[in-house]
Order: C-alpha cells, then sequence, then structure tokens
C-alpha cells in the first residue's frame, strides 16, 4: 500500500465538540470582521516576492521564516526537535498553511508541548463535569441509534474509542495549539499534522470558532463538514507538496492507533471529514477559488445533508414533537428546557451502516455498500430524502431517585419523528429501521397495530407509524407504557408490518473477522484502501470537554483531483 494509504495522521478538530455531537450546547460561531481585503495582502510569494514582508500581510512568510525556506532539521533521520528547532518549523509551517489557504496569519500561533500523563490528568476525562441529565439523553440519544446497547455507558464507548491515541488539539479558549508528546523534553513533530492544527488557528483568527450552533448530532456534522473539510483540503494539499516540492519533518513511525472501536460513533464522528474535503471543493469551484469558503462561514451548511450532497441545499423542515405523554411520563428536561435531538441524514446512515463493520452485530447496509477507494459512502437511499428530525426522551414520573445515568435510563423511552421528502423516502427509511429491528431480535407483539418488543441488548417496546411523509418510532420500557409516552400508539387490535431478515450472518459478515474481534476488523478496513484507523483529533472548550475523532488519510490530493477536472 501506499504512504498516503497506510501513514497514520492525528489531526486537530477545533470544530467537532462533543457536547454539540450528542446534543449539548452550542460553541462555535462564524465571525469574519477585520479580514483584510484582497488590496490589502501581499500577493503570494513567487518571483514577485516582497521586499518587505510581514507577518500579518504577506501570505507565505511568518516572522521571519518563507514557506520554502530550507531548515537543518530537513536533513535529519528523525522528527526529533528542541525547542529552538521546533519553533522553526512552526514558523514555516504557518507559511506554508497560508499559501496553501491564500490567507495570512494575524498573529502567531502559541504551541505548547506537555506530556501524556498531563494530558490525560487534565483533559482524559472526554465527557467532563456533565450534568446527569445530559449524560442520560446522550445515553437514550445513542441507544436510539442502537450504537451504544443498554448495558453499556456511552462515556465508555468514547472513552475506549479515544484511549491514549491523542497527539494534538488547538484549543480556541487559549488560542494555542498543544502537542501531546510520550518524550515531552523531545517530541517528534509531524509536519502535516501541524499544519492542520494551524490551519484551524488560521479560521480562529480569521473567521470565529466558537458560536456557530452545534446543538445537535446533525448540527455539529453540518458545521464540520465546513470546517473540517477546510482544514483536511489543506492538510490533503500539504502532504501532496511534502511528497513533491517541499522538505518536510516527517516522523517515520505515526502515532499509535486504536484496538477498539465503536462504529457507530465512529462514522457519525468521521463523515465530516470524509464528505467536508469535497463539500469545500464544491465550493471552490462556485467562485473559482477561495472567496466561496470563506463566506460558507457566514452561513454554513444547515444539515449534513448539504455535505453528504454538495450543492444540495436541505434546510431541515421544522420538526417539533408535541407531547402526547400521560402523567406516568414527562419529557426530559435540562436546564428547564425539553431535551431534544436531531440526528440528522449521518445519524441515521450510521445507525444502518455500524453493523457493515463489525460481524457481531445486524446491519442494513453492506461493507460493499459504505467502503468506497477514499472512505466511506454516506449517501443511501435508505436516508437520502431526510428532511428533518427531532427525538425527545422521556422519562417515568415514579422513576426512583439515583445519580447513577446508568439506572437511570432504565426508566426512560422516547419519541423519534422524521419527516421525509416524499412518502416513499418515509416507507424507505421504515422498511429499513425495521429490517434493523429484525436483526436485533425484534418479535411482534400479537393483537398490536406495529408494535414489537426487543429482550437483549436494546431491551424494550418499539411502536412504528408511517402518515405520509412522516415517520414516528416511540420505545418504552413495556408495551404499556408506549401509550403512555405518546398517545395513540401501539393500538389494540393491529397488525405489525411484517420484519424484514436484516444482513446477519452470525459472524460471516464480510469484515473478515470473528464476532466481536475489532482488530481484525480494522485491519480488514485496512485492506479496503481506508487507511489505519485512529484516535486523530481533539479540542478542548471552555469547561473542558475534550473532543477526539478518528480517520483515515484521504488518496488523492485536491490539486490533483481538481487538476483532474481541468479546473486549477
Amino acid at each position: 500500500m501506499n504512504s498516503s494509504r497506510t501513514r497514520i495522521v492525528a489531526l486537530l478538530a477545533a470544530a467537532l465538540v462533543l457536547l454539540a455531537v450528542v446534543g449539548g450546547v452550542a460553541f462555535f460561531g462564524a465571525v469574519l470582521e477585520d479580514r483584510p481585503a484582497s488590496s490589502e495582502t501581499d500577493a503570494a510569494p513567487g518571483d514577485d516576492r516582497s521586499d518587505e514582508p510581514t507577518t500579518e500581510s504577506t501570505i507565505g512568510y511568518v516572522e521571519g521564516y518563507w514557506y520554502d525556506d530550507e531548515l537543518p532539521v530537513d536533513d535529519r533521520d528523525d522528527a526529533t526537535l528542541a525547542e529552538d528547532e521546533l519553533e522553526a518549523v512552526i514558523y514555516r509551517s504557518m507559511a506554508r498553511v497560508e499559501v496553501i489557504r491564500e490567507l495570512p496569519f494575524e498573529e502567531d500561533v502559541d504551541v505548547e508541548v506537555v506530556s501524556r500523563e498531563e494530558y490525560l490528568a487534565e483533559h482524559g476525562d472526554v465527557f467532563g463535569n456533565v450534568p446527569e441529565d445530559e449524560l442520560i439523553q446522550r445515553n437514550v440519544n445513542y441507544e436510539a441509534l442502537f450504537v451504544v446497547d443498554r448495558a453499556t455507558d456511552a462515556e465508555d464507548e468514547y472513552d475506549s474509542l479515544y484511549g491514549g491515541a491523542v497527539n494534538g488539539y488547538y484549543d480556541p479558549t487559549t488560542e494555542e495549539v498543544v502537542i501531546v508528546s510520550d518524550n515531552p523534553d523531545a517530541p517528534e513533530t509531524d509536519e502535516i499534522i501541524l499544519g492542520h492544527e494551524l490551519l484551524h488557528a488560521l479560521q480562529d483568527q480569521r473567521f470565529g470558532l466558537e458560536e456557530f450552533d452545534r446543538s445537535t448530532i446533525d448540527e455539529a456534522a453540518a458545521t464540520n463538514g465546513l470546517v473540517e473539510g477546510d482544514a483536511v483540503w489543506v492538510e490533503t494539499e500539504y502532504e501532496t507538496r511534502c511528497e513533491t516540492e517541499w522538505n518536510c519533518v516527517i516522523p517515520e513511525d505515526g502515532p499509535a492507533g486504536i484496538s477498539d472501536i465503536n462504529w457507530g460513533l465512529y462514522l457519525i464522528l468521521f463523515q465530516p471529514y470524509d464528505d467536508g474535503p469535497d463539500y469545500v471543493e464544491y465550493l471552490q469551484e462556485q467562485d473559482d477559488g477561495w472567496s466561496a469558503v470563506d463566506a460558507a462561514y457566514d452561513d454554513p451548511p444547515a444539515s449534513s445533508s448539504e455535505v453528504i450532497r454538495p450543492g444540495d441545499e436541505r434546510e431541515p423542515v421544522d420538526t417539533d414533537v408535541e407531547d402526547r405523554s400521560s402523567d406516568e411520563w414527562e419529557p426530559l428536561e435540562i436546564d428547564g428546557e425539553v431535551a431534544t435531538e436531531t440526528v440528522g441524514e449521518v445519524g441515521m446512515v450510521s445507525m444502518f451502516a455500524a453493523g457493515a463493520f463489525d460481524p457481531s452485530e445486524p446491519t442494513v447496509l453492506e461493507r460493499g455498500d459504505v467502503v468506497t477507494d477514499g472512505g466511506y459512502e454516506f449517501d443511501h437511499r435508505y436516508t437520502d430524502g431526510w428532511a428533518g428530525d427531532e427525538l425527545v426522551v422521556y422519562v417515568a414520573a415514579d422513576a426512583p431517585e439515583t445519580t447513577d445515568p446508568m439506572e437511570s435510563v432504565e426508566y426512560t423511552g422516547y419519541v423519534w419523528q422524521s419527516e421525509w421528502q416524499t412518502a416513499e423516502d418515509a416507507e424507505e427509511f421504515l422498511e429499513a429501521y425495521l429490517e434493523l429491528l429484525s436483526g436485533y431480535g425484534a418479535a411482534a407483539v400479537d393483537d398490536r397495530a406495529d408494535t414489537y418488543e426487543i429482550d437483549d441488548d436494546y431491551p424494550g417496546a418499539y411502536a412504528v407509524d408511517r402518515d405520509g411523509e412522516t415517520v414516528t418510532i416511540v420505545r418504552g420500557p413495556s408495551v404499556d407504557d408506549l401509550s403512555e409516552i405518546e398517545r395513540g400508539s401501539a393500538p389494540a387490535g393491529g397488525e405489525s408490518l411484517e420484519l424484514a431478515e436484516s444482513t446477519d450472518d452470525g459472524g460471516e459478515n464480510d469484515a473478515g473477522a470473528g464476532a466481536g474481534d475489532d482488530s481484525d476488523a480494522i485491519s480488514a478496513a485496512v485492506e479496503t484502501g481506508l487507511g489505519s484507523i485512529v484516535t486523530v483529533a481533539v479540542v478542548v472548550i471552555g469547561t473542558g470537554v475534550v473532543i477526539v475523532v478518528v480517520r483515515s488519510r484521504r488518496t488523492a490530493s485536491p490539486s490533483e483531483t481538481a487538476s483532474s477536472r481541468g479546473d486549477r
């Protein structure tokens, strides 16, 4: 395999905020004030290189270093740098990011090196000090997507996914890049990773990264499609230039990978990295360059669907689940407001595709439906008609008082309403959902219309209903609870739709691994050309929440793609 497929990369995800991904508060925003007009910025360096360059106005020049300067460390066999050597690499990397992004930094970016022990002590708890109600909501949300089962805490799944492979992040609250090193006194530096992280610092300086609405899974994926698509595009171009024209500081060995992975969570978090660069390329084509990308920070994509299908403006329809519960149940509230979630197309695709990579789980989408030569495919017929959705968590009025969110989940249910562009789209989604229920051992309830029960993993009663373009799914601990959570659900005297056979072959899924053997599944993904699966990104926001995302190296550089189209 070539280096672009096998090289393990650790990236910064300055836009991925875990609280936003799982239904918390909004953090990021776009601010375009103070951007210099084109007349105020020197052109990219070349034969007409400025005789009096400045860091603030000259593209390709930062603090005395030009983008194409040669450094003594370039000829070294390893990537271990002393403090003064690291400073030179940082400034040159900033200059190179400017050349690719065609935008100068406004000021220096501080880079701090910390030990892994220090990082874990300060930021190792992914969920931080999240209130109990939010933890309950997150567990129910991911259980609704069949990616975190009842016996498992979502917090543990995230911790397992992230592990100890974090190698760097950008912190907008301190405006610094942090390098996590096993040897902070002599850290190895990967210049390509550094370039990605510095790009996030450039985004923060130019556009602001603190007020985007990222309060739902779908909004987070949509915003990340722009912010991370921009960063991955630049990072991939950076790598290509390191291979063809620049001398770069790159370790021989990449950072450590992870041995355990929750594929459902992984796909949700990875989608913006996979589709985002194509979304950015689409924007570039609209204005022959970066202007449309810059403008998009004022008007970011409204849904993950817009990133999955660039050019498809998919403003979510207003989906408002009406509270039709009895006195026995009540909507979960967080800070005095009903806790709601929009999972979007990205969450639904991940729900139907997660089992394709884990032979111990059922799947609706096969591996061949999801894996492409350069990454993953998130555009599927079961979900491409998505128009909007809202998931509301309910709690039993007689639930015992406890501080353990896992105990509280036993007394929860939810109403998940989705809207579709056509009745046919709604029917296709429902067909796939029933197939997934079947895979998890659901059995139809006698004398109840479209009502099913599951005993293991995702226990409870499920009622489904389609009314034109609207699909409503209600889940409760028992069949009797369904009508208490949502009046009129699971009506007596009806028949249930026949459950289709799920793609569950008892461990013979084409992932090429035995049941529950995630490491073999990851190896199989590498063999299909996805690259090594690793933890690649972290960001710390405000209250100490740490975000990590896993991704694989893209296989074609943006310039190669554009060149093949004759665009650039």
